[in-house]
């Protein structure tokens, strides 16, 4: 490791940041081959490859994802030393979280709670479609996904799928709606304006099941696949929202919403999705363990 230094850091660096050994050359005014060569030692010194070429372009390899964070740290700490020494921040890790763009937020601090208010631990939380979500896991840009629709899983799937939460999907308004405490199931599906998810989230299927088994035809009010909008169409009396309390937890307890009735049929699976890595990241195995005890 005394061949390691921060010279083959910083050209590494540049090669990581333009995907190629010539842009990288040109931006630090030296040859190609000696980027080449100074790569070359870098990646004997490590023991590990560094990148993967694809056609006429360089991708970092796993490796070489977490040789480019911990060089980041590196010339951090070169920048400023004395203040780095100061904080400690050379001990910070980072947990890159990746979640559905229409998941309950109230879950998502659920899930961070274990990490909060840590002096040694970073969070970075991106939210977006399941599609850009798990394309970042495999590219190595997030370290895990949160999300309440599990992907598809077979002999060449590359994603683990954690369970983390089954949560109770209740009918929830404002208190006045029904003012008379009506809590029968049946009776409020077939009586009153329903706020649903839309028919594509896994639980309007369970809520379409139980629909069907009571013969109800139901008179929709609204639909939206984001929780946060279904959470304020409550809010707004718009009409009878099903949902997970969860979500909605902050207005039950300020009493701006009340839970007319639990729906037994029906729960919400939240999953945390992962990938096999030969250098896992060990705040995955933290907040996962965290939330089996919790």
């Amino acid at each position: 490791m005394s061949e390691l230094n921060l010279h083959h850091l910083r050209l590494f660096r540049a090669v990581a940041r333009d995907g190629t050994l010539t842009g990288a050359a040109r931006a630090l005014n030296i040859s190609q081959s000696a980027v080449s060569t100074q790569i070359k030692s870098l990646e004997a010194a490590l023991g590990h490859d560094l990148f993967e070429r694809r056609g006429r372009n360089l991708f970092l390899s796993e490796a070489g994802r977490i040789a480019l964070d911990h060089a980041d740290e590196i010339f951090r700490a070169a920048e400023n030393l004395t203040s780095t020494l100061k904080r400690a921040e050379a001990k910070r890790r980072v947990l890159r979280i990746g979640a559905l763009a229409t998941l309950s937020r109230n879950f998502q601090i659920s899930f961070l709670a274990p990490l909060i208010g840590r002096d040694d631990v970073e969070v970075v939380l991106r939210s977006g479609t399941q599609e850009v979500l798990l394309r970042g896991l495999e590219a190595q840009s997030l370290d895990i996904v949160l999300t309440n629709l599990i992907p598809a899983r077979d002999a060449a799937s590359p994603y683990l799928v954690h369970h983390v939460a089954d949560q109770p999907v209740s009918l929830v308004g404002t208190p006045d709606r029904l003012s008379g405490g009506e809590t029968d199931v049946a009776r409020i599906l077939a009586s009153e304006p329903l706020v649903l998810p839309t028919p594509e989230t896994s639980l309007r299927a369970g809520f379409d099941a139980l629909l069907e088994r009571l013969g109800i035809v139901p008179r929709i009010a609204a639909e939206a696949d984001d929780m946060a909008m279904l959470r304020l169409l409550a809010r707004a009396d718009a009409g009878v929202a099903v949902i997970p309390p969860i979500v909605v937890q902050d207005e039950l307890e300020a009493g701006r919403l009340k839970e007319y009735a639990r729906l037994d049929d029906v729960r919400e699976a939240f999953a945390a999705v992962t990938i096999g890595r030969k250098f896992p990241n060990p705040l995955i195995h933290e907040v996962l363990r965290a939330e089996r005890h919790a």
